[in-house]
Order: C-alpha cells, then sequence, then structure tokens
C-alpha cells in the first residue's frame, strides 16, 4: 500500500470493471465530525465547537479494527473508504495511521483503491499532500452545486471559485478523483441545470455523482418542504432532469453504471461497487454499517451512532456495535435486489436465487418488461431501463413481492 517514506504503491485504478464473481472486500471509516450541518442532510454527521481528540479516535480505529479482523481473517482488502461527516477534517497522520492498522490486520491489495471525501472548504494543498503521502489515491469532493446562490441555499460553505479550485488541487495531486453535484434543486429549472452539467463536464474527470435533491424526514429541508416555503421540481418533471442528465453525460463519454454515478469505463468506483454488487464489506465508526459472510452465515451489524457514545463503548468492550445479527435468507435476496438494481448491470438472477433460496415471480418480471421498466439480458440478468430507473423504488418492491 506504502513504503516506509510514504509513497504510494497502488494507484487503485482498473482497466475495466471487475467481473460480479471476483472477491471484493472493502471498509468503510466513518468520520462523524462537520463544521456545519447542512439543511438537507441526514446522514451520522455531528458539529462539535471543541476540538476533536483525534488521537483517542485513532485508538478506538485501531480497537474496531482489531475487533473485526478477528471476525473477517484470511481476507484481501481491495477498497478502503472514508465518509462522513466530513473526513477532510481529519490529520493527515490520522489517516496515515488508520490505512497502517488496516495493513496490520488485513492483506492488503497490491491495486487496492482508497478513496477520501473532501469537502472544498477544508480542502489546502498540504493537507490534501498529506493524504497522498498516507495512502489515499482517490478523493471525492463535495462540490453539490456550481452557482454561488444555490451554495448558500443548500448551506454550503464554500463558493464555486473555491470549489474549482479544490477539483483543480485533486487533479494535479490524485490519478483518480471524483466530485459530487445535486439536481432538482430548489426552485431550479431544466435549463439551468443543463447549462451547470455541461460547465461541470468541462472539468470533471472521469467521473462524477450526480444525485436528485430528496426531502428526508428529520432536515430542516422537510421541515421548509411541508410548510410550503421550499419549492423543488414536481414529481412528472423530474424524469425530464434525470433524462437530460443522461443524455449530456454520456455525450461527454461517461456511462451511467448505477443510478446516481457516471464513469469512463475502467473509471467506476470499486468500493462502492463493492456495495451494491452485496459483496462483504466492514464498517467502523461512529453510526457505520456492514455486511460481511462468517462461515454460511451474512451478519449485519451497525455501529453507536453518537460519536461519544461510539468511542465509550469501543473503549469499554473493543468495538462500538449497536447491533449484530445475522441475515436471513430473504433478507439476503431482499438487500442484493435493493442494492443491485442501482446498477446498470442489474442483478443475476442465478445469484438472488442462491442468496434468497426463492426465485422471482416470473410473471411479474414479464409484466415490468412489458411496461419497459426491466429488460432480461441473454446472461441471464434483470437490468432496470432509463424509465426503470425513474421509478425504481416501485420497481424493487414489485419485485421483491
Amino acid at each position: 500500500m506504502v513504503d516506509q517514506r510514504g509513497v504510494v504503491l497502488a494507484d487503485g485504478r482498473g482497466d475495466s470493471l471487475p467481473p460480479e464473481s471476483e472477491t471484493a472486500f472493502g471498509i468503510y471509516v466513518h468520520w462523524p465530525f462537520c463544521a456545519a450541518k447542512c439543511p438537507y442532510c441526514d446522514f451520522n454527521s455531528h458539529v462539535r465547537h471543541q476540538a476533536i481528540d483525534q488521537n483517542r479516535y485513532v485508538a478506538a480505529f485501531d480497537r474496531e479494527l482489531a475487533a473485526s479482523a478477528a471476525r473477517t481473517s484470511g481476507r484481501t482488502v481491495t477498497s478502503i473508504f472514508f465518509g462522513g461527516g466530513t473526513p477532510s477534517l481529519m490529520e493527515p497522520e490520522t489517516v496515515g495511521a488508520i490505512l497502517e492498522a488496516v495493513s496490520q490486520y488485513w492483506s492488503v491489495a497490491d491495486t487496492v483503491e482508497i478513496t477520501l471525501e473532501a469537502n472544498p472548504s477544508s480542502v489546502e494543498a498540504g493537507r490534501f499532500a498529506g493524504y497522498r503521502a498516507a495512502g489515499v489515491n482517490r478523493v471525492s469532493i463535495g462540490v453539490q452545486a456550481l452557482n454561488d446562490a444555490d451554495l448558500k441555499v443548500l448551506g454550503r460553505l464554500h463558493d464555486v471559485a473555491t470549489a474549482r479550485a479544490a477539483v483543480a488541487l485533486a487533479a494535479n495531486l490524485f490519478d483518480r478523483f471524483s466530485y459530487d453535484l445535486i439536481y432538482a434543486r430548489p426552485d431550479q429549472n431544466l435549463a439551468a441545470w443543463e447549462t451547470e452539467l455541461n460547465s461541470a463536464l468541462e472539468f470533471a474527470g472521469s467521473h462524477l455523482s450526480l444525485y436528485q435533491l430528496t426531502i428526508e424526514p428529520g432536515t430542516p429541508y422537510f421541515a421548509l418542504h411541508r410548510a410550503g416555503k421550499l419549492i423543488v421540481p414536481e414529481p412528472d418533471r423530474l424524469a425530464d432532469f434525470d433524462a437530460r442528465t443522461l443524455e449530456i453525460c454520456e455525450g461527454h463519454g461517461l456511462r451511467r453504471y448505477e443510478i446516481s454515478n457516471y464513469a469512463r469505463p475502467g473509471e467506476e468506483s470499486r468500493h462502492n461497487i463493492t456495495y451494491w454488487r452485496y459483496q462483504d464489506y466492514i464498517g467502523v465508526g461512529p453510526g457505520a454499517h456492514g455486511r460481511f459472510s462468517e462461515g454460511e452465515t451474512k451478519v449485519a451489524t451497525s455501529c453507536e451512532a453518537s460519536p461519544e457514545d461510539w468511542l465509550a463503548r469501543v473503549e469499554d468492550r473493543g468495538a462500538g456495535w449497536a447491533t449484530d445479527t445475522a441475515l436471513s435468507l430473504e433478507e439476503c435476496g431482499d438487500e442484493y435486489l435493493l442494492t443491485g438494481m442501482r446498477l446498470a448491470e442489474g442483478i443475476s438472477l442465478a445469484r438472488y436465487e442462491a442468496l434468497s433460496g426463492r426465485t422471482i415471480d416470473p410473471a411479474r418480471v414479464a409484466a415490468l418488461v412489458e411496461h419497459g421498466m426491466v429488460v432480461m439480458a441473454d446472461d441471464g440478468r434483470l437490468r432496470a431501463t432509463p424509465a426503470g430507473f425513474a421509478v425504481l423504488d416501485s420497481v424493487v418492491a414489485d419485485l421483491a413481492a
């Protein structure tokens, strides 16, 4: 992963998307702290006005990684993802210490992909260079909008100039980078989004994440929307946003490989594909989730969400797991269906049957094919069409019934 001088030995790059049959094993590290809470965000993120004792958190991450390694011995790590929260608030030494712990507890693939999420407002040249030296070989930047007025509405702490500078710095330091945008924002029309997306693609590199704004319960946006003070595009207009997004991205050579992610061939996020293909991964840190095999059983874990409660539990018990559950065959099948149908490659019906012990009703598949929501490929895979992606939750619910 890194040599004794901190020089990166892997670039995390693949020539093409690996086959689903290839063994993957990911590690997700959750850093829960943010400088400010965005009004649309329902992630496990927390604002703390006092300094964070990063050395104490490093020790806790080390202990939880050790506990996880004891349950997943013999695995080879193929991807590591630092998510949040705002991982770019971590010191590079903190990131390096966590990566060192991973390499002590598991073998690590030569081609390991190591991604760190960053906010433009917390990006600086020295910190990014430090992450690179620590072993990070891919960054994902939360730009969210290329319009200063909309960035303020979204509660972001950066402006467009800062975002562009952060992306330029990432392009200079890392072989692989991505950034996020949110569309169907308050009062946004389709023409404005088309202009913004075309501008974004001029400096997007080889990967772009494009998320349709969702109004999540418990967020300030939810209360404003319910009170009629936040206007977003009507549902029948969202399909137009989705269709134009697909058309514009593919016109620039970025294909949609997942419902919200676009990449040039070989530049897909291997870590996130591990989730969507329902392959094994562990999650460490406050609120982190994991799915991994123990013998013939698939296990689901989730950690204490509160940073302070997680820290106390790890220091007391060696791990911060709040839940630790063996999944039934039906649950495994449902989860594979839910995640796998997000991918352009769809799901393998043979693997679904092996995971769940049952088959999907052929009549339901036939009805969805007839209505243009899915296609049944010659290779035995079931895939959503562009029309199906627009109503994917309904498609999945129909298949799972």
